[in-house]
């Protein structure tokens, strides 16, 4: 071909064009809109925003094409090559005032946004009829332009969102992903265009990777290059971090995890064009998330402990405070870091309702448990309704009001003969907990049913919502011994979710009818909510997938008869350390609350502090005496120790005896109520 030859396939340009216009994808809403601005018969402004990398200057040069291909004159101000100010700007835009028909097209005005009012006010007004003008940045527009009437027709905006799953699919196959490695893909980057870009160059690349494909540092800093850029400070840098690892960030959580100038740093939160707002708080575009997450780990793995456990420590505590409508959300907000240690993603906020039942849904309930698990499976529903009406709950769709599921939370101190023969699954329950580790006194067992009408069955968002339920009964309820979640012919997947949340499932399986239930049991003495919970931050700070239950040791669950003589056991033994790592008491609630020690030397500190703690009560104050002098002292025999108190044996040792009868009531109460739990 002759260098004079006009066919421009040979140039780079050509090739250029031609490869962005393949992998441009979706988009149909936004190109119809600037269609109708382009044919006349939309605005004469349109303005389009979205987070860094969400395709604005694609989707403006696609503009351009269309523009061109309908003949008018196309002419592209980029905020990234100007500087900020009038006379430069109108010198680039100056052909919009020369032809009715121009396309004006302002890409990253977020560079130039100094220049809004101005462009509003000034500039925008001299345009002829019928030219069009597109302004693209990362920031919505002032609230000024919506505030004048003069803009109510002239004026479109359009936020840039994600690609549609079926556009970022397609993306991907022009990209040549291939087909293993794009649900890994998608699940990081989901219809974010550049990052999709960015992920599918690696995986073409890296093509054995597969679903084990994973976002590589070089992918993750150029994302956070593009999409957050310079930061004001580290305290900025934290804050956003905070945002993105919780699921939604309000100032008094942004407070407990940075407690300095948290009001300063949430009003620049809410300012981030990446970082948008709900009822609940401020929250991420989720590719900023994952990187920011992704970043954190690798770069500060402490740091991101730290973060992690303030967060944690707040989100807990909300669990704890919330009302009984309140808790389902704080339970999954505080699950929600653990989303890739098999916790949910996603909300599904808004999709399904939890209600309380009432006396008018119970006709629904049996017809509801009816048609998901038959006829007896009702009868126990309707005989249990009657006993423990509040233990039900009722799930509906929100849109329609239609109730799909319903839940029972069933509380068991102890079981009459009527009950035990109404419901085989309850008593299958209740005969495990009394062969296994009996209740103490004041404990309970809790026993979840579920009923769900079949399209909802299996992991879904009710379930999810259920679930959710479920953990925060578990994580408020004082002195529950056991907790058993009933299934009827689980899947696998739904068996290893359970599994997942320490519930493991026993061998028994009572029958309802014809049918057999898999009962998933957790002992809460053995396992508490406060180590449960540390397991699975252990899990998410070390990146395992294993269950919380797992690899936990287990409590001992000893009677009060057996906890008394393994205190005196103790006493005798206290001034050898070695002997009192056999003891049994190394593995109650009383020694683990004291996490970081060596548990013999744990034991022996909690033995010297409660003896020393009877000094604090006028009526214990013999009986610490003899306490002391026997068990602190190294006194070698009880007579000497009567001795050096100057007692009469018989009396010495009615105090000592009180002490320890003292002592072990105390450490009884503190082993099932916790260091600061009453009765």
């Amino acid at each position: 071909m002759s260098s004079g030859s006009t066919d421009k396939s040979g140039l780079l340009g050509w090739r250029l064009r031609t490869a962005r216009e393949t992998a441009f994808v979706g988009r149909e809403e936004e190109l119809a809109v600037f269609g109708a601005a382009l044919y006349g018969g939309g605005c004469s402004v349109l303005y389009v925003h979205g987070p860094g990398g969400i395709g604005k200057s694609a989707l403006l040069r696609r503009f351009a094409h269309e523009g061109a291909a309908a003949g008018r004159p196309v002419s592209m101000v980029d905020g990234r090559s100007l500087e900020s100010s009038p006379v430069t700007f109108e010198a680039e835009a100056e052909l919009v005032f020369h032809d009715a028909d121009a396309v004006l097209l302002i890409d990253d005005f977020d560079r130039i946004q100094g220049l809004e009012g101005w462009l509003r006010e000034r500039f925008l007004p001299r345009v002829p009829m019928g030219a069009l003008v597109v302004i693209a940045g990362r920031n919505p527009p002032d609230m000024r332009w919506r505030a004048d009437p003069g803009w109510a027709g002239a004026l479109e905006v359009l936020p840039l969102r994600d690609l549609r799953a079926e556009d970022a699919r397609a993306l991907m196959v022009s990209s040549g992903v291939p087909e293993d490695s794009r649900e890994p893909l998608l699940a990081f980057a989901g219809g974010h265009p550049l990052a999709l870009l960015l992920g599918a160059a690696v995986a073409v690349k890296d093509g054995g990777a597969g679903r084990r494909w994973t976002p590589g540092q070089d992918v993750v800093a150029t994302l956070l290059d593009q999409l957050v850029g310079e930061l004001p400070s580290a305290a900025h840098r934290h804050a956003l971090e905070i945002c993105a690892h919780a699921y939604m960030t309000t100032e008094d959580l942004l407070r407990a995890a940075q407690p300095q100038d948290a009001g300063t740093l949430f009003q620049w939160l809410r300012r981030l064009p990446f970082v948008a707002s709900s009822s609940l708080g401020l929250f991420p575009h989720d590719v900023v998330r994952e990187v920011l997450e992704a970043d954190l780990r690798w770069r500060d793995p402490e740091g991101y402990a730290v973060m992690h456990e303030r967060i944690h420590t707040h989100l807990t505590e909300r669990v704890r405070a919330a009302s009984d409508a309140d808790v389902p959300g704080a339970v999954a907000a505080l699950l929600y870091p653990h989303r890739d240690n098999g916790a949910p993603a996603n909300f599904h906020e808004g999709e399904f309702q939890e209600e309380v039942l009432r006396e008018e849904d119970i006709g629904v309930l049996l017809r509801v448990a009816a048609t998901a698990e038959g006829a007896a499976s009702a009868r126990g529903a309707a005989f249990w309704a009657e006993r423990q009406p509040e233990a039900f709950r009722v799930y509906r769709r929100a849109e329609s009001g239609e109730p799909v599921a319903f839940s029972a939370w069933l509380r068991l101190a102890r079981l009459d003969e009527e009950e035990l023969a109404a419901d085989p699954i309850v008593a299958g329950a209740w005969a495990h907990a009394r062969a296994t580790a009996p209740m103490r006194a004041g404990e309970h067992v809790a026993v979840g049913r579920i009923w769900m009408l079949p399209p909802y069955q299996g992991i879904s968002p009710v379930m999810e919502l259920i679930k959710w339920r479920v953990i925060g009964n578990c994580l408020r309820t004082e002195r529950m011994a056991w907790s058993y979640v009933a299934a009827r012919r689980p899947s696998q997947a739904w068996a290893d979710h359970l599994r997942h949340y320490g519930m493991r499932d026993i061998s028994e399986q009572p029958r309802l009818g014809d049918d057999a239930y898999t009962l998933f049991v957790h002992d809460w003495r053995a396992v508490p909510a406060r180590a449960w919970l540390e397991r699975m931050n252990r899990l998410l700070v070390a990146g395992s997938t294993e269950a919380p239950g797992a690899a936990t040791a287990e409590l001992a669950v000893l009677s009060r008869a057996e906890f008394a003589e393994a205190v005196r056991e103790a006493l005798r033994r206290l001034s050898r350390p070695d002997a009192l790592a056999a003891s049994p008491l190394r593995r109650t609630r009383l020694v683990a609350e004291r996490a970081g020690q060596d548990p013999a030397a744990a034991l022996g500190d909690l033995l010297r502090q409660a003896i020393d703690g009877l000094r604090e009560d006028p009526r214990s104050v013999k009986s610490h005496r003899a306490l002391s002098v026997t068990f602190l002292c190294g006194t070698p025999t009880r007579e000497l120790a009567a001795e050096r108190l100057g007692l009469p044996f018989t009396t010495y040792r009615r105090h000592l005896m009180a002490g320890i009868e003292r002592l072990c009531s105390d450490l009884w109460h503190r082993e099932l109520y916790g260091t600061h739990g009453s009765s």
